[in-house]
């Protein structure tokens, strides 16, 4: 399974945001100047958070963007469906999949639908607050 750039770039938003006060809406522009992500791109990527009701938006010269609720209320996984919807690596596992004739022969689907588990399982499992930690690796090198 690969994730898009738009999923990267939306939990990278939701950290910026989840870094700021709880009550500070912080303008589009300058989460684009802070994590070097264009402007239009994020505009994209706020429309299906925001209508998750993953954040509130301010208008007016203090307008912006923050979060609806705690960083250690929002998972991973719950902003990644946000963007994408589902999150499977075969089309056959989705909760609307037309029934696959093969279903009842097929020697795989154990595998994907385990694959699928163990992916779902984890982005449930990391919070907001947990990635707004020091990032992973960032004291983990040698020269």
């Amino acid at each position: 399974m690969k994730f898009s750039t738009k999923d990267r770039y939306a939990l990278r938003l939701m950290v910026e945001l989840a870094n700021r006060a709880p009550d500070e809406f912080v303008p589009l522009k300058e989460i684009s100047e802070h994590q070097d992500i264009s402007l239009k791109y994020l505009e994209q990527i706020m429309t299906p958070l925001s209508r998750a009701g993953l954040v509130v938006s301010g208008r007016g010269s203090q307008g912006g963007y923050r979060l609806a609720r705690l960083p250690v209320q929002y998972t991973a996984g719950e902003i990644l469906r946000a963007i994408e919807g589902e999150l499977v690596p075969i089309p056959c596992l989705e909760n609307n999949a037309a029934d696959c004739p093969r279903r009842g022969e097929c020697y795989t689907l154990g595998f994907w639908s385990g694959l699928n588990d163990a992916i779902n399982r984890y982005v449930d499992s990391v919070t907001l607050e947990d990635l707004r930690q020091q990032p992973l690796g960032a004291d983990d090198y040698s020269i």
